[in-house]
């Protein structure tokens, strides 16, 4: 089967659903193929757990639903949850504090929920930005389980916009380009973490907070599965969508900007007091919590913003609750300014340590002892950070002080699976090569592969060191027709760049990371190594 021509396959919608004009609902569960940009065509549909409304005619790939002309990402949908039923065909959204109000065709602020024939939509269920593998540290998450591998899976949509957003490409709906969204069930996500060995879920990038549905759906089977789920997120959603999320969540990463209330209503569109009251909420729920604050260039980057915040923290949480103060670079609509000057960032560690929180890190800092983690009772180093990068240095299996015992409020999950690795390449196989050098504060790579073969194939990947010196190659496999993304971050001082050697029928992109939690959108083959290493392209005009 190739297409569908206004075919139903599985359950139809209940109701006024079922009969919108020129749809047609169908329920799908994929199997196979990891790529939605992969040619070939599906042959086996069966039904499953998920609903999604497709306009026909369409197409069956590989990992994604493509109509028979082109991809338009938003002319699908689902039914969403947090909805409320308002007369004259009027609904709702209790998604986040705005609690959006929608006539029929119109869209809340995320520009990913609407009002389609009375009901309220999610038009982003199952649509992502790549699969990408990363760490557990790119999360601004130090006190648990350091150096996990992690993936990351981000969408469309925001229910804020931020003036210095570094993922304005995909958090503001209406400059969402079609090539750079991707197609994933919830079965497909968790199968991908498991093919490669990696134990957690990370809901991530412009925000989970829009893609409730999906994220509430697959976070659940990921944890029938035996995978953990981290939640990363500014944090703009009300009480009820947070205790929809409890349930499946280990982690809480969560951005808190400023204790600013006109700050969050000039800067990023939103309140201040919901995301102070869904903090406390997840605080109050036991589930694990880490705060980071983005510290702006002359914005908040300032002795009493950060006097706030660790006040803040200290009367509603407690002294061990990590902080992380973050540095910033410019993007978005906040071009005309600089990189945090690291002194503030380290003057503002220094004061929230003078007020009693315990454990302060710094983000998006290089070559300073602040990204790891000593022990506070005999001053031991505990976890050894370069960049996103981890190693146990002296901690037990209780996450407590391997010398004096004093417990470092690290929550411990064994021991973090690792990739597979090769102290040489393959002798009697036909490679191509790929390198980058670091340059400036970019010091991160995704790199993003395809295998179009119709058999396994691996690719390897090894960091060049100072003195002509290397690391052993990491081995990554690929199945047939899969496409994979995964970070290389700098991981020791001496480190100079990376390569990537590869059979030549891999087809491989590059792309520069400028920060953590930035997802690229341009690809070096593309755009050519930057030449500075403020601001990534593309450029917001």
């Amino acid at each position: 089967m190739t297409g569908l021509h206004r075919q139903c396959i599985g359950t139809v919608w209940p109701g006024s659903l079922g009969s919108l004009g020129g749809h047609c609902a169908m329920r799908l569960v994929f199997t196979g193929g990891l790529d939605c940009n992969g040619n070939t065509t599906w042959t086996t549909i069966h039904g499953g757990p998920g609903h999604i409304l497709f306009p026909s005619p369409w197409v069956i790939r590989r990992n994604c639903v493509l109509p028979a002309t082109e991809t338009k990402w938003s002319e699908t949908f689902r039914q969403a949850r947090m909805e409320e039923l308002l007369p004259n065909g009027v609904v709702r959204c209790h998604l986040s504090p705005r609690n959006c109000t929608l006539k029929e065709g119109q869209h809340g602020f995320c520009g990913v929920r609407a009002n389609r024939n009375g009901r309220l939509v999610t038009l982003n269920y199952g649509k992502s930005v790549h699969a990408t593998e990363e760490t557990i540290e790119t999360e601004a998450v130090n006190h648990f389980s350091p150096g996990e591998r992690i993936l990351s899976m981000g969408n469309i949509g925001c229910m804020l916009n931020c003036a210095y957003c570094h993922n304005w490409k995909t958090s503001q709906a209406k400059y969402v380009s079609d090539k750079d969204v991707h197609y994933y069930t919830p079965e497909q996500v968790v199968d991908i973490a498991l093919q490669h060995n990696i134990r957690m879920l990370s809901w991530t990038y412009n925000d989970p907070v829009v893609w409730h549905e999906f994220v509430r759906e697959t976070a659940k089977l990921a944890r029938e599965k035996g995978l953990m789920n981290l939640y990363k997120s500014a944090f703009y959603i009300t009480p009820e969508a947070i205790d929809e999320l409890l349930p499946y969540m280990d982690i809480f990463s969560i951005s808190l900007k400023a204790i600013d209330e006109e700050y969050y209503r000039k800067i990023t569109t939103g309140r201040l007091q919901p995301v102070l009251d869904a903090i406390k909420h997840v605080y109050k729920s036991g589930v694990h919590l880490e705060v980071s604050n983005l510290m702006i260039t002359d914005l908040s980057d300032d002795e009493a913003s950060a006097r706030k915040l660790a006040e803040w923290m200290l009367k509603e949480t407690d002294s061990t609750v990590p902080l992380h103060y973050v540095r910033f670079h410019p993007d978005y609509r906040m071009r005309d300014s600089v990189r945090t000057p690291i002194p503030r960032l380290l003057r503002a560690r220094e004061i929230a340590i003078e007020m009693g929180v315990e454990h302060v890190y710094l983000g998006n800092v290089y070559d300073t002892p602040f990204s790891n983690t000593f022990c506070n009772g005999c001053g031991g180093l505990l976890v050894d950070r370069y960049g996103l990068n981890a190693k146990l240095a002296g901690l037990d299996a209780r996450g407590h002080c391997s010398k004096c015992g004093k417990d470092a409020h690290i929550k411990m999950r064994g021991t973090p699976l690792s990739a597979s690795s090769a102290d040489s390449l393959p002798t009697d196989a036909e490679l191509s090569r790929k390198s980058f050098q670091w340059h400036g504060d970019v010091r991160s790579l995704h790199v993003q592969v395809q295998n179009p073969a119709a058999n396994t194939l691996a690719i390897y990947v090894r960091r060049m060191l100072a003195e002509g010196q290397a690391t052993p190659w990491r081995l990554v496999t690929l199945r047939p027709q899969e496409s994979f993304r995964f970070i290389v971050a700098q991981n020791l001082p001496n480190e100079l760049g990376c390569e990537v050697a590869m059979p030549p029928v891999i087809q491989s992109n590059l792309h520069e990371v400028f920060d953590r939690a930035h997802f690229p959108t341009v690809a070096i083959e593309e755009v050519g190594v930057q030449q500075v290493d403020v601001t990534p392209l593309p450029s917001f005009r």
